[in-house]
């Protein structure tokens, strides 16, 4: 029985040929190759300063030497899982809490929702950079149905978790009895936790790769 691997994930299948698309990434066929022979392919998440182009000047080889350092410490350090396990450690915590704080109309749960939506926003950029340094360094940049749906909501998450802070600083009173946007700000709190529920889930798919 033949044995192919995704070029893009590193699923192996087994069978006569290759399957249509990949279960994990979603590539399709044509990112498939037999498996021959036990030959790791070269590392590309380096590259030396004597490879940069001549043409580049003295700044943007600097530039791109301290991109590609950052890139080898970040991939070696598996930077990306660790750092995304903030969002989804906190924001279900801080959904809750608002979910509760309007429920029971408790300014305390509020405002600890808020600081938590805070630490969201703040840890978000380097989840986005980590996880845009794995998808090129690992996966090719190769732009899957996993990865456009990774993307989707980790800008999904972003963007509801800054919006959700603002309104929180327009508005204090936003979770009280009195405010008739209230639920309107509990569903935005569980349409961002949707969205980092699906980035989780994709991500599970690419680590355990089913």
């Amino acid at each position: 029985m033949k044995k192919w691997k995704c070029t893009i994930c590193g699923y192996i299948h087994t069978g006569d040929e290759a399957p249509d698309t990949c279960p994990v990434c979603g590539a399709d066929k044509t990112k498939f190759v037999e498996i021959i022979e036990t030959v790791e392919p070269q590392d590309i998440s380096t590259q030396s300063i004597s490879d940069l182009p001549s043409e580049l000047s003295s700044s943007q080889k600097l530039f791109k030497t301290i991109i590609d350092m950052s890139s080898e410490v970040i991939m070696k350090n598996h930077v990306h899982p660790i750092s995304v396990h903030v969002p989804n450690g906190v924001v279900p915590i801080s959904v809750f809490l608002v979910f509760f704080a309007v429920l029971f109309n408790k300014d305390n749960m509020a405002i600890a929702a808020f600081y938590n939506l805070c630490f969201v926003v703040l840890s978000m950029p380097m989840v986005i950079y980590s996880g845009y340094i794995d998808w090129q360094k690992k996966y090719n940049g190769k732009l899957t149905y996993v990865f456009a749906t990774k993307i989707l909501c980790a800008a999904l998450v972003s963007t509801f978790a800054l919006v959700l802070v603002l309104w929180r600083l327009a508005d204090p009173q936003v979770t009280s009895l009195e405010s008739t946007t209230k639920w309107l700000f509990v569903i935005a709190h569980f349409i961002m936790l949707a969205a980092a529920g699906v980035a989780g889930h994709m991500g599970g798919k690419l680590v355990f790769k089913d």
